[in-house]
């Protein structure tokens, strides 16, 4: 054994076997690492990205089809290769509609006659669409046969109530503080977001893959955010693994090494 690893073998097992103590009897170096992860989908046949838009209900605070449309399109422009296509956002809601009728158990916004999606069962109503191959190969063919991102957002408010851990500051009679759990009944409100985000082949209107994601984000009953700045939020959390279905990502992280 060499002097080097029985200095170090030693340091660890003074730090096991000591507590409250701090020893230094060696160095430690923090070395960044990356770490490749490879894209979920194959896009290497497509120079051109449509976000054609969504099937979004829940909150009325919040435009699902049309915030997540404008987010993804600004992802793509700056973290992928693919030609980003502006133009307006499809109305999808019409088209699904037009192409079979829904439940009229829907309720209907009184100023557009639209139907007002409240749950997930109401969205399902209107997954046929996904499934027209016409429809979508006659949309590739507008837009020079792109790859195509569509699907559904649910972005809607909860409200939970149960018992929660916090870390609470306590002292003795000795001025000592100390941090203990502490369980307490709360009632917490705030957002939940279901986004499903559908790629398709714009040159065959087929199917290539879909992904469904879930995040939600809850407050304290006296605390108030606003709807958007949540929805903002919670895209925020899976942004990155969209973004590695379509391309090479990277995540990037640190090890320690002893000397």
């Amino acid at each position: 054994m060499t002097a080097q690893v029985a200095r170090t073998l030693s340091c660890a097992a003074a730090v096991l076997m000591t507590a409250g103590l701090t020893i230094s009897c060696t160095s430690y170096y923090e070395i960044p690492i990356e770490t490749p992860i490879r894209p979920k989908l194959d896009i290497s046949a497509f120079q051109r990205v449509l976000v054609a838009g969504f099937i979004s209900g829940g909150s009325e605070d919040v435009d699902g089809n049309l915030e997540t449309t404008r987010l993804l399109r600004s992802q793509l422009r700056t973290k992928s290769e693919l030609r980003v296509i502006d133009t307006d956002v499809l109305p999808l809601m019409d088209v699904a509609v037009e192409d079979r009728p829904v439940a009229d158990a829907l309720p209907a916004d009184p100023v557009t006659g639209v139907p007002i999606i409240r749950e997930d069962a109401d969205l399902e109503q209107y997954e046929h669409l996904f499934a027209d191959v016409d429809y979508w190969k006659r949309i590739g063919e507008e837009y020079q046969q792109p790859l195509i991102v569509t699907g559904t957002v649910m972005f809607a408010p909860q409200a939970r109530s149960g018992i929660v851990q916090r870390d609470q500051e306590v002292y003795d009679s000795f001025g000592r503080r100390r941090v203990v759990p502490v369980r307490t009944y709360m009632e917490r409100k705030g957002f939940v977001l279901k986004p499903r985000f559908i790629f398709i082949d714009g040159r065959t209107g087929t199917v290539l893959h879909s992904e469904n994601y879930r995040e939600e984000i809850l407050y304290n009953a006296n605390q108030t955010s606003p709807a958007l700045s949540s929805y903002f939020e919670l895209m925020d959390r899976l942004i990155p693994s969209f973004l590695s279905t379509l391309s090479s990502q990277t995540i990037k992280g640190t090890r320690i090494l002893l000397q």
